[in-house]
């Protein structure tokens, strides 16, 4: 998971956001559901912005 957390860090936007599109991107280049991505960004509070599908809350 600390390679989650870094891909997740380098990739915040400002105001502690990150883009859903990023998110996506992390989840599929690790292998991961963005469920767990979206869980590991609630852990760390960082909001996922913008997300069309519902995938992360």
């Amino acid at each position: 998971m600390e390679n989650l957390k870094e891909q997740i860090k380098k990739n915040i936007k400002s105001e502690g956001k990150i883009n859903c599109s990023d998110a996506l991107d992390i989840a599929e280049e690790l292998g991961i559901s963005p469920s767990d991505v979206g869980d590991e960004c609630n852990k760390m509070n960082i909001k996922v912005k913008g997300c069309q599908l519902g995938c992360f809350k």
